[in-house]
Formats: C-alpha cells, sequence, structure tokens
C-alpha cells in the first residue's frame, strides 16, 4: 500500500514539474527593435520561455493558461537605483533612533512586493544597512515575493560624506567609523571597504562621489573623494567581478568618477557638457532618477517635511535635474533607468517613465533602458531583458500599447518573474 501511494505521489509530482504555461497575448513588444509581433503565444516551462508561437495556442488539459489577448507582453523592467530597505518620510530621521534591523527588514518586505506588482522583477540596490543582503537572499530562495535583486550592502562614504552612517547625531553617537562600516579616508581604506562589502555578500559597489540631498550635512555639491582613492575602488571591485557606481551631484565629484571608472553616475544633477563628453568618451552611464528629484521637491514645500538643512537642498536639486538630463539624452550620453525609489515610493517607480518622456526622452527609448540596457550592464544580457527562447521568464503586460506614451507604463496587468505568476488582472 505505500508502495502504491508513493507511486501516486511521484506520478503527481511529476505532472506538476512538467507542466508548462501558455500566455496567449496580444502582441510582444521588442524594446531593442520597437517591434510589436502580432498574436502569440509564449511557452513557459520552469523558470525559463521554452518557445514562442505565432497566434494563440492553448496547450495541454495539464497545462495553465494565461489570457492577455487585449494585452501586450514585454519584458520585465530593471530598476537600476532603489532603496529597498526604505522609504523616506518625515520621521525618517528619527527612526534612524529607534529602529532596529528588524523593524527595517519588516518593512522591506512590503517595499519589495510593491516594486515586484509595478512590473520591475529585477533591480540594483544602491544602499542600506544590510538588510537588503538579507532580502536578497530570502526572495531567492522563495521565503517573501519581491524583484531580483543586485545590491551594493553597504554604501561607500568618505568621513562626514553623503553615506557617512554617524552624520549629523549628536557629537556622543558620532564615533570614528571605518571601512568596516564604509568609510574610507586612504587609498589602502578604500580598497579595504570593498572587499569588506564582498565579505557581506554585496553584489555591486556604490560610492558617494559627492554631497547628497537627504543627507544632514550642508553641502550637496562637494567632491568627496580623491581619485586615486575612487580608482582603488573600481579596481578592487573589478577584481572581485562587482559593478561601480557613483551618486553624484556635483560637476567635480562625478567628474572624478568617470576618470576614475566609475560606470554609471547616479542623479548627475549638476552635471556640466564637458562632464557629458567625458561620460561618452569613458562609455559610463547616466541613471538620472527624475522621480526622485520631482518628489524631494515637491515635499520640500510642505512647511516641516524635512529638516531645513534637507529642504534647502531639495529646492536647489529638484528644478534642475531634469533639464540636466534632456541635455545629457540630446548630448548622446548613455542612459540607464532608475528611479532612486525609497526617496520616492516604492511601487510607483514606473512614473521615472513619464517624467523622461516629459524631459525629451521617447517612451519607447525609456523601455530600452529599462530593459536590455539595464541587463546588459548587470552582466545578464543573455537571460534578461528580452522576450526570447531560452531567456529568464520575466514577463509583464500592459493594458495599452507602448504606442500611446508613458502613460501606458502605469496600466501593467501581469506580472511573472522566474515562470511564476504574481500579478493578473483584467486588461
Amino acid at each position: 500500500m505505500k508502495k502504491i501511494s508513493f507511486l501516486v505521489a511521484l506520478c503527481t509530482s511529476a505532472l506538476v514539474w512538467g507542466q508548462k504555461t501558455y500566455i496567449q497575448c496580444g502582441g510582444i513588444y521588442d524594446p531593442a527593435t520597437q517591434k510589436t509581433s502580432s498574436q502569440s503565444t509564449v511557452i513557459v516551462e520552469g523558470t525559463k520561455i521554452l518557445s514562442i508561437a505565432s497566434g494563440w495556442q492553448n496547450g495541454g488539459a495539464s497545462d495553465q493558461l494565461v489570457d492577455l489577448k487585449t494585452a501586450t507582453l514585454m519584458p520585465g523592467w530593471i530598476d537600476l537605483h532603489v532603496h529597498i530597505e526604505s522609504e523616506i518620510h518625515p520621521e525618517t530621521y528619527l527612526n534612524k533612533f529607534l529602529y532596529n534591523k528588524e523593524d527595517v527588514a519588516f518593512e522591506s518586505v512590503a517595499f519589495a512586493q510593491k516594486t515586484l506588482q509595478a512590473g520591475f522583477t529585477s533591480v540594483r540596490d544602491l544602499g542600506g544597512s544590510g538588510v537588503n543582503i538579507a532580502l536578497r537572499k530570502a526572495i531567492a530562495r522563495g521565503s517573501v515575493d519581491g524583484p531580483r535583486i543586485w545590491t551594493a550592502g553597504k554604501s561607500i562614504a568618505s568621513t562626514g560624506g553623503h553615506a557617512d552612517p554617524t552624520n549629523g547625531v549628536r557629537a556622543d553617537l558620532m564615533g570614528d567609523p571605518g571601512p568596516a562600516q564604509g568609510v574610507i579616508n586612504s587609498v589602502d581604506e578604500a580598497r579595504k571597504a570593498v572587499r569588506q562589502r564582498y565579505k557581506e555578500g554585496a553584489d555591486v559597489i556604490k560610492i558617494t562621489a559627492t554631497g547628497g540631498v537627504m543627507s544632514m550635512a550642508k553641502n550637496g555639491h562637494n567632491p568627496q573623494f580623491t581619485v586615486e582613492e575612487i580608482k582603488a575602488i573600481v579596481e578592487t571591485a573589478a577584481d572581485y567581478g562587482m559593478l561601480t557606481a557613483a551618486h553624484a551631484h556635483g560637476d567635480e565629484g562625478m567628474r572624478r568618477a568617470v576618470i576614475a571608472g566609475i560606470k554609471t553616475i547616479e542623479h548627475g544633477s549638476f552635471m556640466s557638457e564637458a562632464t557629458m563628453e567625458l561620460m561618452k568618451k569613458h562609455d559610463a552611464y547616466l541613471v538620472p532618477t527624475l522621480s526622485a528629484a520631482q518628489h524631494v521637491m515637491n515635499n520640500a514645500k510642505i512647511p516641516g517635511y524635512y529638516p531645513p538643512m534637507v529642504t534647502a537642498k531639495a529646492l536647489e536639486v529638484g528644478p534642475i535635474t531634469s533639464a540636466t538630463f534632456a541635455k545629457a539624452y540630446q548630448k548622446g550620453v548613455n542612459i540607464a533607468f532608475g528611479t532612486d525609489s525609497g526617496v520616492s515610493h516604492h511601487g510607483d517607480n514606473a512614473r521615472e517613465f513619464v517624467y523622461m518622456e516629459q524631459s525629451g526622452m521617447p517612451f519607447k527609448a525609456a523601455l530600452k533602458a529599462a530593459t536590455t540596457t539595464n541587463a546588459a550592464l548587470l552582466g545578464m544580457e543573455d537571460q534578461l531583458g528580452r522576450v526570447a527562447p531560452g531567456f529568464l521568464a520575466d514577463l509583464i503586460a500592459l493594458s495599452q500599447h507602448p504606442d500611446r506614451g508613458a502613460e501606458a507604463a502605469l496600466g501593467v496587468v501581469f506580472v511573472m518573474k522566474d515562470g511564476r505568476i504574481y500579478k493578473q488582472s483584467t486588461p
């Protein structure tokens, strides 16, 4: 009897394992070519796309059928700049002293779920407390729902710099953080900080090359590393196969970062035309994060929303970021897609498409940035960013065709990651 029960269980398991998903869609949009196929069926097996058939195919009796006949299917989006652990609000600066890591972790789960539901199946997290590494692992093993994460763990700063974790606290709590806490002041310390991030499980290295807006430090422009320090960071990161990114608002800091070999410049608010040309020469990418600039500018107009020091910087940076991005795009600077969600709201990531379109980048060009461009920057161009056989089954569907413009990005009706459906609503 036990033998029969075992065989039944084994056969049942095999049926589930062998089940395919047939996704019938109105068309498949390819961001690389900006073309849309006619009525198609994408056949998914396990975590990957098995094949694509013309017309609407039904599969077998044991297969799963998804009806997206009035929707447009495309690759899942990739956000190259989020802070998945947190979301800034008026109590943020107080919560720094009230929250334990467990509090941060529980909140991060909700932020991850919102991000995935918005159509972003992969993200690059650019700095937190280390909870981001644990969240990446939890999502990868299926404990919680969320996007695939590449994370920097803790950002690297200089003493008093934008990512110094003791910035703005009272003197008896400041201490003297070093490379283990992501604070460096020499070439040797720079190398040690990178190695520490690797030891902790980070995937990418993020530095704060200039002052920032949200930190409790007066200057949001000033460069905060020497070229030699940044070179040491880039070289050490390369030894470990890690991509590098630099938060940068001020022009001199981003100039040093580009010269030293940083691959992506985040924000780029006060970038000069000379630095734009330098970025083209070094094949660097701008991640404009227009959502964050818009969000902080709007909130800074609300009395008491931010501390006065932050409010002044937010009102300065907000209006110029869009204009700088527009000029950089017109001049041919490489553009990657990133929102800085966590400064703006998680789940609103797709609004970045709207802001990019309003600043002069066509929606379809922005879609390419959020798929094939970002996949290549992550070294995943053979697995992500396309709807093609052999690629990971990270798929989303829009109720409106991309021809309708960036507002279409706000109508995500279907989300699949690794072959599993996380969202499906009527188109």
